[in-house]
């Protein structure tokens, strides 16, 4: 993320941000007692979304799958 008020800039991270909240937040709420248990959700979901999550985009393949097979 960069400059202040640069939707150009940020685009990347604001997609990532809408779309983790529209998966995995909105919705559940309520299943959230704490902090931590809103972080870990949080953690696991990034994990899951970088290391199990297939995309049609990628030829079936994960995001992790596809940056290895670029190297």
């Amino acid at each position: 993320m960069s400059r202040k008020g640069n939707c150009m800039d940020n685009r990347i991270m604001e997609q990532f941000f809408g779309k983790m909240k529209n998966e995995m937040f909105y919705g559940h709420e309520s299943e959230f007692k704490t902090l931590d248990e809103l972080y870990k959700a949080m953690v696991d979901y990034i994990d899951y979304y970088n290391n199990k999550r297939i995309t049609v985009k990628l030829k079936g393949l994960t995001p992790c799958q596809a940056r290895n097979q670029a190297l």
